[in-house]
């Protein structure tokens, strides 16, 4: 077999144990050389184009009602929301996998190995959200990473630039204050499966910034002056402080993206 029609094959899987399981085997046939890689041909789009599962329900993010982790509900109703952006996560690195072709062997390997860790961060949270006496597809979710990933569908470029190094980089800025809010709830294990989660993210961040520095390069383009036009042309949601500066420069962000992002949030919050 073929790893980037595996990779396609895995994306259409609905069931979400299932989905997970085949991505974590893809990765480990790819590292045990048990299939070849075809860099060069040209898939068809799949039928079932991410695999979706029946449930969640998926709405409008202005419906979705604030998370409280202070409430049983509330907990987890916000831990459904992290297991629903790491189910998306898994989807976004088997489309990135299978997606474009002629490129280097690291790159599909890069984005396998992405999508087995997504895997074994969706099984953590859901696991943990068992015990809560929820699964996931109890709460509402909504489509957001997916639909970034449509847009960009054909243009790597602009995928490597908006799906990891934007909508997901947001994970490593929104983690730690999530944690914080856990553990004054009690939840300490919410806290431990995070801590893996940031840790692990930071490592995908920065595949995405590689890839896009890469494919910068291959078309001529300055990866710093480019980005502000796709993220105007793709609609990508504007950046807004806390930034977690400290994981975004350990996953390879240009010094001056953080200097610029140094400087929104003192203008977000200037001295008093």
């Amino acid at each position: 077999m073929e790893l980037r029609r595996l990779a396609r094959e895995a994306l259409c899987i609905a069931d979400p144990a299932a989905k997970a399981a085949a991505a974590q085997a893809l990765f480990d046939g790819c590292r045990a050389g048990h299939a070849a890689l075809d860099a060069d041909a040209v898939l068809d789009e799949p039928a079932a184009a991410s695999g979706r599962p029946a449930r969640p329900r998926l709405v409008d993010p202005a419906a979705l009602p604030r998370r409280s982790p202070f409430t049983a509900a509330g907990r987890a109703a916000l831990l459904h929301a992290v297991a629903h952006i790491e189910f998306n996560a898994i989807n976004l690195a088997l489309d990135a996998a299978w997606r474009f072709p002629g490129l280097p062997a690291d790159y599909y390997r890069d984005w396998l190995r992405v999508a087995a860790e997504e895997a074994v961060h969706f099984g953590l949270l859901r696991a943990h959200l068992q015990t809560l006496d929820h699964d996931y597809g109890d709460f509402d979710a909504h489509d957001g990473l997916w639909a970034m990933a449509q847009r960009t569908q054909g243009d790597l470029v602009a995928r490597m630039a908006l799906v990891p190094r934007t909508l997901e980089a947001r994970g490593l800025d929104a983690t730690p204050p999530m944690q914080a809010r856990l553990a004054q709830a009690g939840d300490q294990r919410a806290v431990a499966i995070l801590d893996v989660i940031l840790r692990d993210e930071v490592g995908h961040v920065a595949i995405g910034n590689r890839w896009y520095a890469w494919a910068c390069a291959q078309r001529g383009l300055d990866p710093l002056a480019h980005y502000p036009l796709l993220a105007r042309q793709y609609r990508a949601p504007r950046l807004q402080p806390p930034f977690n500066l400290a994981a975004r420069r350990d996953a390879g962000f240009h010094p001056d993206e953080l200097l610029a992002l140094q400087a929104a949030a003192a203008a977000d919050h200037p001295p008093s």
